[in-house]
């Protein structure tokens, strides 16, 4: 698996796993206008100040897992951990591990452009699959030094790296 920069395709496809408001806003955030079209998601990913990227599969691979989509998400320094933002997979590659992948590249990518050595997201208490995949990974439920800045979310952090 490897990341790559988001092209417009990637996004436009990307744009489809959201197929109503509730599972965007459990993705996005209260931000992120709704119905969106091809434009205004674009601009809601605030691309140009977070750093963001695709999950794909690596050579060798076929000619339907070079053309696959399989991830994507964002991270960004905050109360001095690598922060995730917007992770997701592709729902026809969910439950085959594919966020650990996602997880360990942007940790590695991340870790090194923040030079920090943690890791922290948020992520809804009502979502309990994703919760369960962070656990698993070794997240752990911590308390946020500020104010939460969403309602219903669970603050997670990894300070293992190892």
């Amino acid at each position: 698996m490897k990341l790559t920069t988001p092209t417009d395709q990637e996004l436009a496809q990307m744009s489809q796993w959201f197929v109503d408001e509730k599972n965007l806003r459990i993705w996005s955030g209260p931000k992120f206008r709704y119905p969106f079209d091809q434009a205004t998601f674009k601009a809601d990913l605030s691309m140009e100040r977070l750093p963001s990227f695709c999950l794909k599969y690596s050579e060798p691979a076929t000619d339907v897992e070079r053309n696959l989509l399989v991830g994507f998400g964002q991270y960004y320094l905050r109360a001095g951990r690598c922060h995730f933002g917007r992770l997701v997979i592709n729902p026809d590659c969910r439950g085959q591990n594919k966020i650990a992948d996602l997880i360990s590249l942007l940790a590695d990518k991340g870790c090194a452009d923040l030079k920090v050595n943690e890791l922290s997201l948020f992520v809804f208490n009502d979502n309990h699959k994703a919760k369960s995949a962070y656990e698993k990974l070794g997240f752990v439920e911590a308390i946020y030094p500020q104010e939460m800045p969403m309602e219903g979310c669970a603050y997670m952090t990894k300070t293992d790296l190892t």
